[in-house]
């Protein structure tokens, strides 16, 4: 009994079942992609929430610091507005005793607009380190902020690439992935990766 073979029909079940292998490829493909790039943002939102709440910290103590600074200075013009009281009225002392109590006042309040002035400095200091911190925060904070958009587009785009089959369309949606991946971990280790002409207009 001879085999009845159609080879249009033949060629026509190999090319769908390398068309079904090639797909199999590719949904493999995104879905590895997808996955790493699912695990990469979970790891970078962590660390960018830790940043927020550090950069929310740091601002509390920079606006605390300067209400420190503007209570230390009003209590210092008080005080030197005090001395310039004393140093009136004691031109109009009747007697050298007189004279010696408001010498006693004069250099007690000027010890203490000293000892305010100081402490004001210090607390700008504070408030000036606060400020830096903040920044320093805020510049890791983008990049996290620029990686997750990033992931987001790639992540889109290999849904598309899941729907169509479209390798163009794979080997697209890795420029934003791998772009995400690298100023994510460049937020994530320190490291100075910040392409302002990105982040810009997402502020």
């Amino acid at each position: 009994m001879g085999l009845d073979i159609d080879p249009v029909e033949t060629v026509e079940e190999l090319r769908e079942s390398g068309k079904d292998a090639n797909h199999d490829r590719l949904n493999a493909c995104v879905a590895i992609a997808v996955a790493i790039l699912a695990t990469c943002l979970g790891v970078f939102n962590v660390k960018d929430d830790n940043i927020v709440q550090g950069m929310l910290q740091a601002q509390a103590e920079e606006v605390d610091m300067w209400s420190f600074y503007q209570a230390r200075n009003i209590r210092e013009e008080v005080m030197l507005a005090t001395v310039e009281t004393l140093k009136v009225q004691r031109t109009f002392a009747p007697n050298d005793e007189a004279r010696a109590a408001a010498d006693k006042a004069i250099a007690r309040y000027e010890d203490l607009a000293k000892g305010q002035a100081a402490r004001k400095e210090e607390v700008r200091a504070k408030a000036i380190a606060a400020k830096a911190t903040y920044n320093a925060l805020n510049y890791r904070d983008d990049q996290f902020d620029l990686s997750e958009a990033s992931i987001a587009i790639a992540i889109a785009l290999l849904a598309i690439t899941a729907l169509t089959h479209l390798w163009w369309l794979y080997w697209l949606a890795l420029v934003p992935s791998v772009f995400g991946l690298i100023i994510g971990c460049a937020g994530l280790f320190g490291l100075p990766f910040h392409p302002a002409f990105l982040i810009d207009p997402l502020i």
